[in-house]
This record gives C-alpha cells, sequence and structure tokens, in this order.
C-alpha cells in the first residue's frame, strides 16, 4: 500500500539567518514546499522589511506588521537571537547541527566574522547544505558591495534594455532581481541535497543577485556576446518579433503576441492586412517594416473596444490579453480557479489572504498554511525542541 501522503519536503529543516527578500524568498519557497523554517532575527526590529511601508496593517497587540515583511515569509517560525553576542552564536551552531540547509544573504566575510564560517559549520554538520546570497558574489572587485535590488537591475543590465526612448531606464515592477536568485538558489540547494542522497556531505552553493541578472538576459545576453550588439530599451514592444507588443484599442490597450507565422497568417486577416505582403511576409521583414505594420494595426484596433478585440482575437487563435491592475488580477475566476490565494490565520492579524503558492503536485500533500510569524513568536517553542533533542 502507498503511504500517506506528505508534502515533498515534509520532514526537511531550514535555518534561515537572511533578511530582506532574496534569502526569505527562497525560504518561503522551502516552506511551501514542506520544509520546517525557522527564522533568526534581531531582537531589536527583526527583519528589515518588517520596517518597509507603508502600508502597515496594526494588529491586535497594537503592533504593525508590514505588507511587504508579510508577502516573503509566511509559513515559518520566528526566533530571536543576537548574532553578535556568545549566547546567540551557540544557538546557531546547536540549530545548525540537526538542520539540513542554512540560509543567509549577509555580505561575503561577515558569517567568517560572526564565528559562523561554512567550514565550522560543514565541521560541526557534515552534511548540512550552505545556500550563501550575495549582491554581487564573493570574488572580485565588487564582492564586498552591498547589493539591493534596483542597484543590480541597473548594474546588471536589465533596467538598460526596461522601458522605451522617452521613459529611460525603468525598473521591473517587481524586486526580480531578489525573486530570480531565490529561485536559483533553490535549484542549487535542491542538487546539493540530491548530491548528499549519494555521498553522505552536504556543500556550499552560492549565487548572487548578479548572477541572477545574468541568468535572465537569455537572448539579450547573446545579441551582445554573440552578434555584438548592444540591445537598448525596448519599451512595450519585443525587440526580436513583430507584432508582439502592447498597442491602443478605441477603450483600453491590450497585449497580442504573434510569436510564429501560423498566428501572424490569422492575424492578419482581422486587422485587414495581406498576410503575403513582401513588407509582412516573414518576421525580419515585419521587424524591417515595423512602423508601417504598427502603424496599420493601431488603424484597425482603434475601431473596437479592447473586449471585443479580445474575443475577436481569441477566436481566431492569437494569444492576447489585457493589462490589469492587481485587484482585477485577484478577483479573477482563473486566480480563484487555481487557488492562488492563500487565506491564513496570523496571530495579531487575524484572518488574511496572501499570494498563494505556485506549485501543484500529483500525490504529494499541500504542508499546512502558517502565517507568517510575530517577531520571536517561536522563541520558546524552538528553544524547547533543542532540550528535547
Amino acid at each position: 500500500m502507498p503511504r500517506p501522503a506528505t508534502a515533498p519536503l515534509d520532514g526537511l529543516r531550514v535555518l534561515d539567518l537572511s533578511r530582506a527578500l532574496a534569502g526569505p524568498y527562497a525560504t518561503m519557497t522551502l516552506a511551501d514546499l514542506g520544509a520546517d523554517v525557522i527564522k533568526i532575527e534581531g531582537p531589536g526590529g527583526g527583519d528589515d522589511t518588517r520596517s518597509w511601508g507603508p502600508p502597515f496593517v496594526t494588529g491586535s497587540s497594537g503592533v504593525q506588521e508590514s505588507t511587504y515583511f508579510l508577502s516573503a515569509n509566511r509559513g515559518k517560525k520566528s526566533v530571536a537571537a543576537d548574532l553578535k553576542s556568545e549566547a546567540g552564536i551557540e544557538l546557531i551552531l546547536e540549530l545548525a547541527r540537526t538542520a539540513d540547509v542554512l540560509v543567509e544573504n549577509f555580505r561575503p566575510g561577515v558569517m567568517d566574522r560572526l564565528g559562523l564560517s561554512s567550514q565550522r559549520l560543514l565541521e560541526h554538520n557534515p552534511r548540512l547544505v550552505i545556500l550563501s546570497i550575495s549582491g554581487f558574489g564573493a570574488a572580485g572587485p565588487d564582492a564586498g558591495r552591498v547589493g539591493y535590488d534596483q542597484i543590480l537591475q541597473a548594474e546588471g543590465g536589465l533596467m538598460s534594455v526596461t522601458g522605451d526612448q522617452a521613459s529611460g531606464p525603468v525598473k521591473v515592477g517587481v524586486p526580480v532581481a531578489d525573486i530570480a536568485t531565490a529561485l536559483l538558489g533553490i535549484i542549487g540547494v535542491l542538487a546539493a541535497l540530491r548530491d548528499r542522497d549519494r555521498s553522505g556531505y552536504g556543500q556550499v552553493v552560492s549565487t548572487s543577485l548578479l548572477a541572477s541578472q545574468i541568468a535572465l538576459h537569455t537572448f539579450q545576453g547573446t545579441r551582445w556576446l554573440v552578434a555584438g550588439e548592444v540591445p537598448g530599451p525596448s519599451g512595450n514592444h519585443h525587440p526580436t518579433i513583430a507584432p508582439y507588443g502592447l498597442f491602443p484599442t478605441a477603450s483600453a490597450p491590450i497585449v497580442i503576441a504573434v510569436g510564429s507565422e501560423a498566428i501572424w497568417r490569422r492575424f492578419a486577416p482581422l486587422v485587414e492586412i495581406d498576410f503575403d505582403d513582401e513588407r509582412f511576409a516573414d518576421n525580419p521583414a515585419r521587424m524591417n517594416h515595423r512602423d508601417d505594420l504598427y502603424g496599420a494595426i493601431v488603424k484597425a484596433f482603434a475601431t473596437r473596444p479592447a473586449e471585443e478585440w479580445t474575443e475577436l482575437l481569441a477566436d481566431a487563435g492569437v494569444p492576447a490579453g489585457v493589462v490589469k491592475t492587481m485587484d482585477q488580477v485577484y478577483d479573477s475566476a482563473q486566480v480563484a480557479a487555481e487557488d492562488l490565494i492563500l487565506d491564513v490565520e496570523h496571530s495579531t492579524l487575524g484572518a488574511i489572504r496572501l499570494p498563494g503558492r505556485p506549485l501543484r503536485f500529483s500525490r504529494s500533500a499541500a504542508p499546512a498554511a502558517l502565517p507568517p510569524p510575530t517577531l520571536g513568536q517561536h522563541n520558546g517553542v524552538v528553544r524547547e525542541r533543542l532540550w528535547e533533542e
């Protein structure tokens, strides 16, 4: 008989020494997969993001909680500990003794100065997998620099290809450098855990916000590295595919994605364009005559509201979508059908709703939906567990 389904990472213990976003987002994702995550916070104000607001929400105790902190810390236990004290370091070493994964995003060298070097941690627990996240990496002239998300969006090249000529460089509206780093870090952790299954030993997995930006470059990176072309801002239109981007209609703008010749032949008649017109006969031709092409599309789209166009495009098998605000996204039937809102009971705020878990498994169970913790909420619980072990 098959064993009762459990969460994929049920039984995995994670010690989270990180703060702000890249590290906490990584450990939250591990918690979403069933890991037991203990978050270590400074006893004063805790994680930096507890003060990042407004907006704040005030709970029954009168303590404010930052919605920013709530976004990246669900499913964890919080323990307040001073890492500059001997007692704090001893607590970390004791927790690391039975942990499977430790996540930290201090600047290179800080863990060593605290007395928590990778060597010491691995001597303490040879099976430990350590995820070390930095801004610019552990080597090179920028290793010691502090790396916040937008700094790396700028220095990692992402802002240079976002926006348009009128706007100049523009950051992405979410902390994409942090999030990409977190997700790549998780991939590294899971690979190291798989390696531990074979070897019996843990190791250090290192990544950085700079590395994640390089990983996100994809075709923009090879435009320079292979073709010798420096990409510029592409605005709301794809730099290598046409038509693919944002167009006005009689009511509101919509996005279309004509990503193949088959789609082009379905799309062109809708906007009264001859798909065999030599100016538009294939993608290179359409890119070379974008002004003519986009002028014709704008003229056609002006004749109907967005709702009619999206229906016509859908019927023709042309990918398209409207630009939704956050309230429209979370109120949509599709988000509800995919169960992408998580309802949890916070210890001081009561019932709150959070962005939901992005993964589903056909056999594994989902872990219990736990809220983000208040600062030091689990001091007693975690220490009791240590004594029992």
